[in-house]
């Protein structure tokens, strides 16, 4: 074989491969060389495969984003909603004991004493 042809062979797309027990150089099984098919690929579909990544990370952080903000409202509103418990029952004791003051009060007034009439007259 002659230094040109050998050279041809080297830069073609396949390899040639010999099988250990052929000797005859015509009798070889070609195989795809790695190397030479990475820069025939379409630039293209690589720049197309690049801005579909770049497409779902970026809808990745948005959605991340909306859940730590929801999360972050979610907090908020259930500290809001313990504040309005407790509001909520300290205005009931506080009835309570202004209810109590008020009955107390009507009870030693004589304005808001029942008169039994019957008892009286005799």
């Amino acid at each position: 074989m002659d230094g040109s042809r050998k050279e041809e062979e080297e830069d073609s797309t396949f390899t040639n491969i010999s099988l250990a027990d052929d000797i005859d150089h015509s009798s070889r099984i070609l195989y795809p060389r790695h190397k030479s098919l990475l820069p025939k690929m379409m630039n293209a579909d690589m720049d197309a495969v690049d801005a579909e990544n770049q497409v779902e990370l970026e809808e990745k952080t948005r959605l991340i984003n909306q859940v730590l903000e929801l999360q972050h409202t979610l907090e908020d509103l259930s500290a809001r909603v313990d504040a309005v418990k407790e509001e909520n029952l300290k205005l009931k004791s506080e009835n309570q004991v202004l209810g109590q003051y008020i009955e107390n009060l009507m009870s030693a007034s004589s304005v808001f004493q029942t008169t039994d009439t019957k008892s009286k007259r005799k």
